[in-house]
């Protein structure tokens, strides 16, 4: 209801609003920075809310606008790997993205063999930079595209990874070097959304809102702990958190399956050469284990060894057709494994190496003779285990 003052007062306002339109009438230039502050403001405004969004919500939203994507792995890809491929492969098909989940090498140890066949892990493997199935290609636990012909005109379009390198997406990068597993990383990306993991004894159509699938609950959860040694090696608060985030839709029985399945007698073989043939200086250890016919025991080998009491960083080394595969496992403060491996193998040629503080990896690639007769490691064995226990020791 109007008050004995209300029609003054309407005529002021209305003298006030005509004055000001005067005088943006009279400059243009008003008009134009009015305009340019009023963009700038919903711009500012966009980016504001944009970058409210968590890191799940953003990697999602990157998927929902491709139409396909190719999820690579690693060459020869373990747990960590296929859990973080299975984990981007259910998100994209949650956003009617196509995805195909790629590999190059080999699925070798039994428990990255047992991941795929009680998880059903529909996995392609490719040679050449042709196979890819897209040409958005998301790289999981590896942050550079690496062992197939071509990988090195590949741009990946995101890189979601653990792992410290130089390499990025085009599109999205989230490289978190303090956590433990790419498992972890993807379990916030579901928890980022909103999604409840679905007991195993549930049905899908029981949850309502977003969900996260048994089957990867189990996965992601393989991948952390096989990553972190049961969250007992390089394991960070946020690991710990993604696997109390994961627990209700594990289903354990196949989480024992794959994380306990039959041991093959090579590998029980290597292990048992690894102990006896162990040469410790101080509290380090590095044990030749000759020849295998299957790298992946001498990991295998390592986690073995550095249980050992009085031993606090091993080096396991062994050979396959002239190439010298090094893993190395560390609970000594004083040993950074992946750079102490680096630094043992920096000045040799065709060779890598490297990881992260607890556990590390490396190989040496064979030498062919002058006459091309026989391939030859690039350096000998005792000059290789000298500079193992030297960088273990910071005196390389």
């Amino acid at each position: 209801m109007w008050g004995p003052n209300s029609a003054a007062m309407a005529q002021v306002g209305t003298r006030a609003i005509q004055s000001g339109w005067d005088v943006v009438s009279a400059n243009p230039r008003l008009v134009v920075a009015v305009a340019g502050g009023a963009l700038a403001l919903v711009a500012a405004l966009a980016l504001y809310r944009r970058l409210r969004r968590t890191p799940g919500e953003r990697f999602r939203a990157l998927l929902a606008g491709r139409e396909s994507i190719s999820v690579l792995l690693h060459p020869n890809p373990d747990g960590d790997a296929m859990a973080a491929g299975i984990a981007v492969a259910e998100l994209a098909e949650s956003v009617d993205t196509e995805v195909v989940v790629q590999y190059t090498g080999q699925v070798r140890r039994q428990e990255n063999r047992a991941f795929r066949t009680v998880l059903d892990v529909e996995l392609d493997r490719i040679d050449h930079v042709s196979d890819l199935a897209a040409e958005a290609v998301v790289l999981v636990d590896h942050n550079a595209p690496r062992g197939f012909a071509g990988a090195d005109g590949v741009l990946p379009f995101a890189v979601v990874d653990h792992h410290p390198g130089e390499g990025g997406g085009d599109a999205y990068t989230d490289v978190r070097t303090d956590y433990g597993a790419t498992a972890s990383i993807l379990a916030e990306y579901f928890r980022d959304t909103g999604a409840t993991p679905i007991p195993p004894d549930a049905h899908e159509t029981e949850v309502t809102g977003a969900t996260l699938s048994t089957r990867t609950a189990t996965g992601l959860l393989y991948g952390i702990i096989s990553d972190t040694n049961r969250l007992t090696r390089g394991a960070s608060a946020a690991d710990f958190a993604a696997a109390a985030y994961l627990q209700p839709g594990v289903d354990e029985d196949n989480l024992e399956r794959i994380a306990d399945p039959a041991v093959s007698t090579e590998a029980l073989d290597v292990k048992a050469r690894a102990i006896a043939g162990r040469e410790v200086r101080g509290s380090f250890a590095v044990s030749d284990v000759g020849r295998v016919s299957n790298v992946d025991a001498i990991p295998q080998a390592a986690d073995e060894l550095v249980g050992l009491e009085g031993v606090t960083a091993v080096v396991v080394l062994g050979e396959r057709d002239g190439t010298i595969h090094l893993s190395g496992r560390s609970r000594d403060d004083r040993v950074h494994m992946g750079r102490a491996l680096e630094a043992a193998v920096s000045d040799v040629d065709d060779a890598s190496a490297g990881g992260h503080a607890r556990m590390g990896g490396g190989q040496l690639g064979p030498q062919v003779t002058a006459d091309g007769s026989e391939e030859v490691p690039v350096i000998g064995r005792e000059e290789l285990i000298d500079r193992l226990f030297d960088a273990m020791d910071g005196e390389r």
